[in-house]
């Protein structure tokens, strides 16, 4: 189904009517009559290798479709002393296409164990060890069964769940740039989060992809600046160049930072999790470093960045990934630019087009730059704020990677 016509099916999902909710919850009760006791949870360390039992006619191996870097939430004031049953209905792109799914869901920030029960992709029941819920312990996640749906590349799916309660530390992903839904027995709102659900994996079918690539970064990786709810990211248009022959994850979280925790914990600590422990991968694209040089504390050296990218190279090569990396964009004019960063950025820039970190470079400096001014992004490319895209600026980065070689249809020696 492709990326217009997912939202027909969002549509007849989430519409807001009472009506609709109550059928919804209706039919909840008819799908999961029987045993709702609570499974063992099938958890494992976060960023560890995902290997739950498959049915027997199950055949290929997972790739992740989609994925979303978990971050410290809270629950939406509006729900804040709420203590019903709610539903949260995720609502994710995918790259590629498969014909069975598993779910990842968190509760890496959470506190307490965190129930989740009556989970559907695109309606189709859920299960984890057979149980139609299940509990997660704080800091772990958990691996769903397999389920047999259909998924298309380059479509919206929803994923839906329902949690007891909507207060305490809530595992999410924000400013998503796609609209989701949280519903309660006082109504339905929209949201820009995630919440709990960090992976969707597909094989099977007819997708022809065999490997799968994480964008690791910042907030120009997640999408700041894109046109909510148009999958412009730049990792949603290299997905539509490849037309779902290799898979996508946006691994970018806004405010990250390589070296110390911001939003979300520091680059070098998430990697195990938010890149190896990713299912399939093969090739990661790392763009972070801008908001060590820009965001207080500032990082005057340029080799403790430089190093840091080295040594997440070195942890890729040991799982034999191939490593692709950014230069860091120009942001003069934005609110945090100083001269002291800029030769910062420009130095780190420097020995990284020298060779020696990433096995290929993307040299999105040069290319994202005005040629008249080149401390300030183009114009064109700029959202107004002078440091993030817009979706022209995200598509000319989507464009930097050489498709060929990422496929292998061109020797791997030619540049990205």
């Amino acid at each position: 189904m492709p990326r217009r016509q997912g939202y027909a099916l969002l549509i007849a999902l989430v519409a807001g009517t009472a009506a609709l909710a109550a059928a919804v919850a209706f039919a909840g009760s008819l799908l999961f009559t029987g045993d709702r006791a609570t499974a063992a949870a099938t958890t494992v360390p976060q960023g560890v290798a995902r290997t739950p039992a498959a049915p027997a006619h199950s055949s290929g191996h997972w790739l992740a479709t989609w994925a979303a870097a978990p971050v410290l939430g809270v629950a939406d004031p509006a729900q804040a002393q709420d203590r019903s049953r709610r539903v949260i209905r995720n609502v994710v792109h995918t790259s590629i296409g498969g014909a069975e799914v598993r779910l990842t869901l968190s509760n890496l920030f959470g506190t307490a164990p965190l129930l989740i029960e009556n989970v559907t992709v695109n309606t189709r029941p859920v299960t984890f060890r057979g149980a139609s819920s299940v509990t997660v312990p704080p800091g772990r996640q958990t691996v769903s069964d397999a389920v047999a749906v259909p998924v298309d590349a380059d479509a919206d799916l929803v994923v839906t769940l329902r949690t007891p309660t909507a207060d305490g530390p809530v595992t999410s992903h924000p400013n998503s740039h796609q609209t989701s839904y949280t519903e309660d027995g006082r109504g339905t709102w929209s949201t820009t989060q995630w919440r709990y659900l960090t992976a969707v994996d597909v094989r099977g079918g007819a997708t022809a992809a065999t490997a799968t690539l994480v964008a690791f970064g910042d907030s120009l990786t997640a999408g700041t600046g894109s046109t909510t709810d148009a999958n412009t990211r730049w990792p949603d248009l290299l997905a539509d160049r490849l037309h779902g022959r290799y898979a996508v994850v946006n691994q970018g979280i806004g405010g990250n930072r390589l070296l110390r925790d911001r939003i979300g914990p520091r680059a070098t600590d998430r990697f195990e999790r938010d890149v190896l422990g990713i299912s399939g991968v093969k090739t990661v694209v790392i763009a972070l470093g801008i908001n060590d040089v820009q965001l207080m504390p500032r990082e005057a050296d340029p080799e403790r960045i430089t190093g840091a990218l080295r040594s997440l190279t070195q942890r890729a090569h040991a799982r034999g990934l191939r490593v692709v990396g950014a230069t860091l964009m120009p942001y003069r004019g934005a609110r945090n630019w100083t001269a002291a960063g800029e030769r910062v950025r420009e130095r780190v820039n420097a020995e990284i087009r020298a060779g020696g970190i990433f096995d290929e470079v993307i040299d999105s400096d040069l290319s994202m730059r005005d040629p008249a001014q080149p401390q300030r992004l183009r114009a064109a490319y700029d959202s107004g704020d002078h440091l993030h895209l817009n979706d022209a600026g995200y598509a000319r980065v989507a464009g930097l990677l050489d498709v060929d070689t990422l496929l292998g249809t061109r020797a791997t020696t030619d540049a990205l």
